[in-house]
C-alpha cells in the first residue's frame, strides 16, 4: 500500500478495505445496509470513498465484524501513578515573607 497522505486517499483506501471485508463475507451492499440499519447509498458512499457519516461506518464495521478498527482509534487510556510520577514537575516554594518587598 502507497503512503496516504489525503483525506480522500484515506476515504478512498478505507472503502477498498470495507469491500474487501463485505465480498469475503459473501454479502451485497443491500444485505450489509440491511443488517447495518443503514440506507444502501451510505454503504455506496463508504466504498466509493465519497464520504459517509461516523455513524453509519461504526454500524458497518460491527457488522463486518471489525470492532478493533474504531478501538485502534479511541484507545483506552492507562494512567500509570508510577509515570506520572517520575514525569511531575518538582512543586515550586513560596518565597518567604521575610523576603517579600513591602508595600508602601
Amino acid at each position: 500500500m502507497d503512503v496516504l497522505t489525503t483525506s480522500d486517499e484515506w476515504e478512498v483506501e478505507l472503502g477498498r478495505q470495507i469491500r474487501v471485508l463485505r465480498l469475503r463475507q459473501n454479502l451485497d451492499q443491500q444485505q450489509l445496509a440491511d443488517r447495518a440499519g443503514i440506507a444502501l447509498n451510505a454503504v455506496k458512499n463508504l466504498e466509493r470513498g465519497r464520504g459517509a457519516t461516523l455513524r453509519s461506518l461504526i454500524q458497518v464495521l460491527r457488522v463486518l465484524n471489525r470492532v478493533e478498527w474504531l478501538r485502534a482509534l479511541a484507545p483506552a487510556v492507562s494512567i500509570s501513578p508510577v509515570q506520572m510520577l517520575k514525569t511531575k514537575a518538582p512543586r515550586q516554594r513560596a518565597s518567604p515573607r521575610h523576603l517579600r518587598t513591602k508595600k508602601s
